[in-house]
């Protein structure tokens, strides 16, 4: 048995033996027999476990690691990493049920979105759960539903910052936005407040998603530090608690590289003193989400044709952007780059023949790989897409004609 590693930086954590990728320990091959068909995501615990570990060793140890679900919400895994972290974000009544399924205890769930409405107010109250309250219309209706089980809300004010993540693939605060509540209005929703009987926590500041620049972070979360800490000014009690969102990007496509975290986490033990003399009872938090599992699952679709068109070779599969939208450029690429993409049963590769992966919709967009090096890929071998624990099955339109959905599994 010989053992190597693919060639592409972005997949270099999955071994490879004998020609073949080993996810979880396991020959895909043999994987996919194992799960019965394709198409699958596969998410490999080990590399979960161990991203957790390494961040934790350059983290400061004061500062609370929280996995924020809408990254991937597989029952299995959410339980993996309520072993893990120390809290779970949540996004909806649905992904709070997983996460109370899951064994993480009410305290360290944090619920945010903009549109929560009375079951969803109820079901997070009745939980004990934290509720990151986007609205005065959410702060209300959280009071009123608190009255009535008689249950004093444990609430965070989600704050929509004067800034945004510089660089970043999704911007989440700084100008209009429908997230949170603008950081100006705060301190007179906060007056407000006061006399709701609410159990206030502190603040949730999200100021924007996937950024590969370690020096945008460090001051988004320098000014989101700094922030939390002038609205504390007029919080009814001291904050307990301060969610700085995340940010933290990875690489998907050539020419990236991959974010640098030591001089993220040394800033944070700078900024920490401040924190602890201005707030000595709120906790800092990180919620992390894509940066977590983004790089620890694949998605395996089977080639089921293989076709000449005009001169081009086609890799027809049973898979497509029903499954994996986000690979195929249609959630949020402007211009559509191919993410990472092998044969992986034949991983020593070909003579470098191009050939492009589409899928079994009848859409020109059902793409997956746009003209890459897998020519010697043969009907019956298995395409592999990595980068792809996060936003995969939740993400895309699994519904779109009628073709069987993707299935996931924990290895």
């Amino acid at each position: 048995m010989t053992a190597t590693r693919p060639r592409h930086a972005l997949h270099s954590h999955f071994p490879v033996v004998d020609d073949v990728l080993q996810v979880g320990g396991i020959a895909l091959t043999r994987l996919a027999q194992r799960v019965g068909r394709t198409p699958f995501f596969a998410y490999d615990r080990g590399l979960l476990t161990q991203r957790v570990r390494e961040l934790r060793t350059q983290l400061p140890q004061a500062v609370a690691l929280h996995y924020s679900i809408k990254a991937n919400p597989m029952p299995a895994l959410v339980q993996h990493m309520a072993g893990l972290v120390d809290g779970l974000d949540v996004a909806s009544g649905g992904e709070l049920k997983v996460a109370l399924d899951a064994g993480m205890a009410p305290q360290h769930i944090s619920f945010a979105g903009p549109a929560k409405g009375e079951a969803e107010l109820t079901q997070a109250i009745a939980a004990g759960v934290c509720l990151n309250v986007e609205s005065e219309r959410e702060l209300a209706a959280a009071a009123r539903i608190g009255e009535a089980l008689g249950i004093a809300p444990r609430v965070a004010l989600r704050v929509n910052p004067d800034f945004e993540l510089k660089s970043s693939g999704m911007r989440m605060g700084g100008g209009a936005k429908p997230f949170g509540i603008d950081a100006e209005e705060v301190p007179r929703v906060l007056r407000e407040a006061a006399a709701l009987g609410l159990d206030f926590l502190g603040f949730h500041i999200f100021a924007g998603s996937q950024s590969l620049r370690a020096d945008a972070i460090i001051e988004a979360q320098a000014r989101s530090i700094e922030l939390g800490i002038r609205l504390a000014e007029a919080a009814p009690v001291a904050p307990r608690q301060l969610n700085i969102g995340g940010g933290f990007g990875i690489p998907y496509f050539p020419g990236e590289q991959r974010l640098d975290v030591a001089p993220i986490a040394a800033a944070l033990e700078q900024a920490l003193p401040r924190l602890v003399a201005a707030l000595p009872q709120a906790r800092l938090a990180l919620e992390l989400g894509r940066y977590l599992v983004g790089e620890c699952g694949v998605y395996v679709a089977r080639v089921l044709d293989r076709k000449v068109s005009r001169g081009e070779v086609f890799l027809v599969i049973d898979g497509g952007m029903h499954h994996h939208l986000a690979a195929s450029g249609n959630l949020g690429q402007v211009i559509r780059k191919n993410y990472p993409v092998a044969v992986g049963n034949r991983m020593g590769g070909g003579d470098g023949s191009p050939a492009s992966v589409t899928g079994p919709l009848c859409t020109p967009l059902d793409v997956l790989a746009d003209r890459m090096d897998l020519g010697h890929a043969q009907v019956g071998d298995l395409i592999v897409v990595f980068q792809s624990g996060a936003y995969g099955p939740s993400a895309s339109p699994a519904a779109f004609l009628g073709h069987p959905a993707a299935l996931e599994v924990l290895v």
